[in-house]
């Protein structure tokens, strides 16, 4: 009587060892057929799997192979900052005046929107965060005040943050459009805009037709060809640093003329200041200067006028809910912004580099070689990050049981019925997430560099990989 308990004990310990047995080698013959696979001949794969509950390693292959991580990367800013700034923190963007109002109701000075870094500021993605709702926000403020007129400017602070927006290792073709916005302490709109193009014959030239919103102190100049049907969007925005005369090129299929392209606003704070002076001047408040930025007022960035009288504070959603979209989307924007941000939180200079430190200093406190994570920004689009999967991986792991996990494991879209955010840029496909595998829970990262052929073939020949764990 007293053996069979024993038994039992040994039979579950052996079934759960037999059972660990067999994911290792189903996963070691699936991973030796992906590397022997054609596209991958000059290829560098890692691939780590960790029990998500203990951190013991489950499998590993080439797991300190240092390799572009592409968007996965935004696992780890997500954690970091989750880490650092808490699931309800908020930013905070202030409205006020320098000067006074006099008893017409007339201000006499500037009045001043003050960015704290908030990448939500008039997106689309809330219903509180749209650019209709903070206008109407902004202009109720000074209506409360009293202001009936200001004889002064609208000015965009994003003295907050460094002059320097696009993060260092980033290409030029990528910072003018969408997902290459730059970072701003005073962000508007998600820092972009969009442009519908008129088609006309095969190898003409694509023309503007009109922007969303209106940009009047844009022009635009497309040598965008026009290309058979079928071939897509190959179009990119260029846009010279210190002009509002933006340049289009690439293709774009005649069969897309329904279609707009997305691309970066290079002065969020200027753009905000311009549509309330805008707003304002239709609703009669009048505004004797013209709208200004911490960049427009003297052609480099330098600090506005201090605000002497703060009339409202907006708050961005709670970072659990802006984490969610981060993932879901893949917005390399909020990624960049909160790794600025981090820097805020350490009482550093801010910028992307002082962010990055903070990040690594975070993660070598806790027992992870900074040299592991040796990135240049906090979304992965620089080709030039360099990361290991198991450093990822222990970093995913490190989340479980943490009061925020469930909001940053449901920021995790679904690929291949698995949770994990993907990473994709030239020649980079890689995986980050977690998976149920027999009731046992697992965290992995994996990531192949300089592949050949389609990026979409080598994709699922990565999920039969992924398979394994299900």
């Amino acid at each position: 009587m007293r053996i069979r308990p024993l038994l039992i004990i040994s039979f579950l310990l052996f079934n759960v060892y037999t059972q660990a047995q067999t994911l290792q080698q189903n996963l070691q013959a699936a991973f030796t057929r992906l590397q022997q696979d054609s596209q991958c001949r000059y290829a560098s794969i890692s691939l780590t799997v960790l029990d998500a509950q203990t951190g013991e390693t489950v499998f590993i292959a080439n797991p300190d192979m240092g390799l572009a991580p592409a968007s996965t990367l935004k696992t780890v800013t997500s954690i970091t900052t989750f880490n650092l700034l808490g699931p309800e923190f908020q930013f905070q963007t202030h409205i006020g005046y320098s000067g006074s109002i006099d008893a017409t109701g007339t201000l006499n000075g500037d009045l001043i929107i003050k960015g704290g870094g908030d990448p939500t500021l008039g997106s689309w993605r809330w219903a509180d965060t749209k650019e209709n709702v903070i206008l109407a926000k902004m202009v109720n403020a000074l209506q409360k005040a009293g202001i009936k007129q200001i004889n002064g400017r609208i000015i965009g602070d994003d003295s907050a943050f460094d002059t320097q927006a696009i993060p260092d290792g980033w290409i030029w073709q990528d910072a003018g459009n969408y997902y290459g916005a730059g970072t701003s302490a005073l962000c508007w709109r998600e820092n972009t805009f969009d442009i519908k193009l008129q088609t006309g014959s095969v190898g003409s030239l694509a023309t503007v037709l009109r922007t969303v919103p209106a940009m009047p102190y844009f022009t635009f100049n497309s040598e965008i060809a026009n290309a058979p049907a079928g071939m897509g969007d190959k179009s990119y925005a260029y846009l010279p640093v210190g002009n509002k005369s933006m340049y289009l090129r690439g293709s774009y299929a005649v069969d897309q003329s329904k279609r707009s392209i997305s691309v970066a606003l290079p002065d969020p704070a200027y753009d905000a200041a311009w549509r309330l002076t805008d707003t304002l001047k239709r609703l009669g408040l009048m505004v004797s200067g013209e709208p200004e930025s911490t960049i427009t007022l003297t052609g480099k960035k330098e600090q506005a006028p201090a605000i002497t009288q703060t009339l409202t504070t907006i708050p961005s959603p709670y970072l659990k809910q802006m984490v969610y979209w981060l993932n879901q989307k893949s917005i390399n924007l909020y990624a960049e912004q909160f790794l600025k941000y981090l820097a805020v939180k350490a009482g550093k200079p801010v910028s992307t580099h002082t962010g990055v430190e903070t990040l690594q200093n975070f993660w070598k406190a806790r027992g992870i070689d900074v040299h592991t994570l040796n990135i240049y920004d906090g979304s992965g689009l620089s080709p030039g990050d360099r990361v290991t999967t198991r450093s990822v991986a222990r970093i995913l792991q490190s989340a479980v049981g943490q009061p925020w996990y469930d909001a940053f494991f449901e920021s995790l879209p679904i690929y291949n019925n698995m949770k994990m955010k993907s990473g994709t840029i030239a020649d980079v496909v890689a995986y980050a997430g977690y998976q149920t595998h027999d009731g046992r829970r697992l965290c992995f990262s994996a990531i192949i560099n300089n592949y050949n052929g389609t990026t979409s073939i080598m994709r699922q020949k990565l999920f039969r990989v992924l398979d394994e764990l299900k």
